[in-house]
């Protein structure tokens, strides 16, 4: 049987941590080691690692703060197993997940592969109207999880990612520890010939931030990343990573626009409208929830702004160095 490591960074999360074990306690397949890497956090980890030390194969790590990429190269290093599996610690894993990845792993020959994400029926209205807005197709969210997007070529995820060990033997670990670490790692990947692609039916529950300004300061993170990203692999910047930055300079022209040109403002303001709409009709009906579907307006809308003021940003900051 092919032992999987499951690698998982936490910082100062344990009570996710303890959620994320407990699923993995439930696993079809069970031939998995546990690796955890506290990553210099202040609330320790260690009593959630020690209880579910008779229920699963745990090994617990502490670490000096070095950020989630170089901390996920520590777990690789103390891996035992043939595939390495990462995982976020806000991950909720459902039972079949490693059956189904070991059977597509046979049955397409993966050298690594990524999953998508979903949102877990006891999350909060929040964390569902976050998943939608990180999953639809209308905030470009929904090109992150598809095998064929308009961002190009897959990229696993660190949220979940695995590789096999000749992969990591061969490409090694993350080259950066934080802005966009994973897809450049997964870019090196395939740059190596390796056989990258997506497994559907191997989805995570995903619970990202739980209120609206920690979104937007992770998207602001994001948009970031993007820039950093462009400066290892220039061809990896696509047209659909600058339409955040076009809503956003879209919403700063507004004012202008209602001082200058009403009419035109009255037709930007409708277009908008329609986007709001869109985005609230959308997510009532993938969650069957007209709370769900109002908070889903300002996810949608901070999902592009945020991203689109991050990206700028960064941009900024590389001319200004340059």
């Amino acid at each position: 049987m092919r032992k999987f490591s499951v690698i998982i960074p936490i910082y100062n999360r344990p009570d996710e941590l303890q959620e994320l074990l407990e699923s993995l306690t439930q696993q079809s397949y069970t031939n998995f080691e546990i690796i955890v890497i506290e990553d210099g956090s202040m609330l320790k980890c260690d009593t959630v690692c020690e209880f579910y030390k008779d229920k699963l194969d745990i090994k617990y790590f502490y670490k000096e703060n070095g950020g989630q990429g170089f901390a996920r190269n520590f777990g690789f290093e103390k891996a035992s197993g043939d595939y390495f599996v990462q995982l976020d610690s806000d991950a909720i894993v459902p039972d079949t997940y490693f059956e189904i990845v070991n059977t597509e792993i046979d049955k397409h020959g993966l050298d690594a592969y990524g999953g998508p994400d979903a949102a877990h029926v006891s999350f909060t209205p929040t964390q569902k109207a976050i998943n939608y807005a990180m999953t639809s197709f209308l905030t470009t969210g929904g090109t992150r999880g598809k095998s064929k997007n308009l961002g190009g070529k897959f990229h696993p995820r660190s949220f979940n990612f695995g590789l096999s060990r000749k992969v990591w033997e061969k490409v090694g670990g993350y080259k950066i520890t934080r802005m966009g670490e994973d897809i450049e790692f997964s870019i090196r990947i395939i740059e190596a010939g390796f056989k990258v692609e997506l497994i559907p039916a191997a989805f995570i529950y995903h619970k990202r931030r739980t209120s609206l300004s920690q979104f937007y300061k992770q998207l602001f993170f994001f948009g970031r990343a993007r820039v950093n990203i462009w400066r290892f692999f220039p061809k990896e910047l696509k047209m659909v990573h600058l339409f955040p930055v076009a809503f956003t300079l879209f919403i700063w022209s507004l004012a202008f626009q209602y001082l200058m040109f009403p009419i035109l403002f009255y037709l930007s303001f409708a277009l908008l409208l329609i986007f709001v709409l869109a985005n609230f009709v959308k997510a009532s009906i993938e969650n069957k929830s007209l709370k769900v579907g109002i908070l889903a307006i300002p996810a949608s809308l901070i999902q592009l702004f945020a991203y689109g003021m991050g990206f700028i940003k960064e941009m900024f900051l590389s001319s200004e160095k340059n």
